[in-house]
């Protein structure tokens, strides 16, 4: 089931909480019974007393009355807290779907996604609870109101010429208080994301000795989030004081009022005793701040919570069956970011079996374009073919299982390494995974781990290049049609390179393989080259063909001094993405 989106996302909170909220409703609404008959059994009591009546039948009921309400409110107690627990449970279960979904192309950053988890999902599912509470509340005022008025129609009228005026502190509060509320979140999301960035890039800033300056822009927004904060104080300050000094003001209008009819003998002292009660009942009509906040409060969380659901996610097309080979075809592909045209009516044809090395300067989009084969990022104009099927024909779990990546930062997910080679597909046996790691030169550094393949992901410590090779284990255990190696070797040195090259090449040589790559020894041993430049493909052909083209030589320019020196494992910064200085830094959720 998709996840709801914009205004749907309380109904939906609402039904998926509904016996919940059903019970919790008809229990407030006993408690609130109880609480409207409690005055009028009191004045009864009050009344037999004064002329000498039996009190045994009064008595009893009001004693029922008390205990029916005690338990009803310990029922609404629970049932308030179980009700937004599952509410919540589902709002974050559906928002991380929804932001895995997204994919590289969220517009979320890691700060922003975990404050909308965390913070603002609780807050939305907390609004049905709240809005039934207040619901019933309002009622239970209303119903008091009319009793007011049956008992003393001269009292009732007090309370309710008097009642618009607070009633109208109220409201405004309600908004003052939503949108100083709404500040307050955004100033905390936006220090949220700050901290998560600096976090991962600990080391660097260490080493750099920029601790202060980093300390200092991390805490950038707390002026405002200090702001935000203080204006609802001050909010609820300035209408505190008002609603008490008018629910006060109201309250001796009507005592008053019922005190002289106690004098003229319009009413009993029993029925003041009534007045009393039903006073203090419709006065929760007015005096509800803490559930005018809480309300205002839950309408921000589910107003950011929404802005998540309703981002549109790449949905999957209707054909579950694999392409008949992995034929490569990009067909007048056009890409905008930021405004720039990245990718200009690109044309590419790679044909089944074929390894094609794609290159070119940085920024020209080399990532951009590996990533639109797996609908990891789509296309504003053109068509993706693999085997001639549109890749937007192909159910998700189809395309997953027909182009399979390898990335330059892998991100480990599951348990031990061996579900971390096997990730995405449980299905296959555990020898799966040793092979696949021995194709990618992981095998020996995997088993002098304390566990070998059965060692726990966060006590493997890795280096970049040994990350790298576990991602291409990976990729290799995933049979596909289809592989993209996205600058997945770049921290390898120029032998295990080679090795892994090899190995790859005997595994997938009947497979088509797009490998985008920095280095000309990689360009070298693909069948072909295809050379990314203005937003097209500007040349594609073999690596010797191209090596007497100055500009085509240039490409490698800048990292070849570098990256060639057998037995160095260093490499140069990715051109397509930014330099990232630590490991921590280098794993990226584009991989999740």
């Amino acid at each position: 089931m998709p996840a709801p989106t914009g205004g749907r996302l309380l109904a939906a909170t609402a039904r998926r909480v509904r016996p919940r909220l059903v019970l919790l409703t008809a229990t407030l609404a006993v408690n609130s019974g109880t609480g409207v008959a409690i005055p009028v059994l009191l004045a009864a009591c009050g009344d037999a007393v004064l002329r000498g009546e039996a009190l045994r039948g009064p008595v009893t009921a009001l004693v029922a009355v008390l205990v029916a309400g005690a338990l009803a409110e310990a029922a609404a107690l629970r049932l308030s807290v179980s009700t937004a627990a599952v509410g919540t449970a589902w709002l974050r279960m559906s928002s991380v779907r929804r932001l895995l979904a997204l994919g590289p192309g969220s517009p979320y950053s890691v700060g922003e996604s975990v404050t909308h988890v965390v913070q603002s999902a609780p807050q939305a599912a907390s609004l049905p609870g709240e809005a039934a509470e207040a619901a019933v509340s309002a009622l239970g005022s209303l119903a008091a109101l009319v009793a007011l008025w049956v008992v003393d129609w001269r009292a009732g009228l007090a309370f309710t010429v008097l009642s618009p005026l607070t009633a109208v502190v109220a409201r405004r509060f309600i908004a003052d208080a939503g949108e100083a509320e709404a500040r307050y979140l955004d100033a905390r999301t936006r220090m949220a994301t700050l901290l998560v960035t600096a976090l991962s890039g600990a080391r660097t800033i260490r080493a750099a000795g920029t601790l202060c300056a980093e300390t200092e822009r991390v805490v950038t927004p707390l002026g405002e989030l200090s702001a935000a904060g203080h204006a609802i104080w001050r909010t609820q300050r300035q209408v505190v004081w008002k609603i008490g000094v008018l629910v006060a003001l109201t309250h001796i209008a009507v005592l008053t009022t019922a005190g002289l009819d106690v004098a003229s003998g319009r009413i009993s002292p029993g029925e003041l005793l009534a007045v009393t009660g039903y006073l203090a009942l419709a006065t929760r009509l007015l005096d509800q701040i803490d559930i005018a906040l809480n309300l205002a409060y839950s309408r921000a969380g589910a107003s950011r919570l929404s802005a998540i659901l309703d981002e549109p996610v790449i949905e999957g097309g209707p054909r579950r069956s694999p392409p008949p080979d992995g034929a490569v075809s990009l067909r007048d592909v056009t890409v905008h970011r930021s405004g720039e045209r990245v990718l200009d009516r690109l044309d590419l044809e790679i044909p089944h079996g074929v390894s094609v090395a794609l290159v070119g300067a940085t920024g020209s989009g080399k990532s951009l374009l590996a990533a639109l084969l797996g609908r990891l990022a789509e296309p504003d104009e053109g068509e993706i073919r693999v085997g001639g099927v549109p890749v937007s024909e192909l159910e998700l779990g189809t395309l997953r299982q027909t182009v399979s990546y390898a990335f330059e930062r892998p991100v480990l997910a599951g348990r031990t390494l061996r579900e971390a080679i096997l990730f995405g597909r449980p299905e296959l046996p555990g020898s799966a995974a040793e092979d696949a790691a021995r194709a990618a030169q992981a095998d020996p550094f995997v088993r002098r781990m304390p566990g070998g393949y059965d060692t726990p992901v966060r006590l493997a410590p890795m280096s970049g290049g040994q990350l790298q090779r576990i991602g291409i284990a990976r990729a290799l255990a995933r049979p596909a049609l289809v592989y993209v190696l996205d600058d997945a070797t770049s921290g390898l040195d120029s032998v295990t390179e080679t090795q892994i090259g090899d190995a790859v090449t005997g595994r997938l040589g009947d497979r088509t393989r797009l490998v985008v790559t920095h280095r000309a020894t990689t360009a070298a041993r693909c069948d072909l080259v295809a050379w990314l430049h203005a937003g097209r493909i500007r040349a594609l052909a073999p690596h010797a063909d191209l090596c007497d083209d100055p500009d085509y030589a240039a490409v490698f320019a800048r990292t070849a001094a570098v990256a060639d020196v057998p037995g160095t494992g260093a490499s140069p910064a990715p051109a397509d993405v930014p330099t990232a200085p630590s490991d921590e830094e280098q794993r990226c959720p584009a991989d999740c």
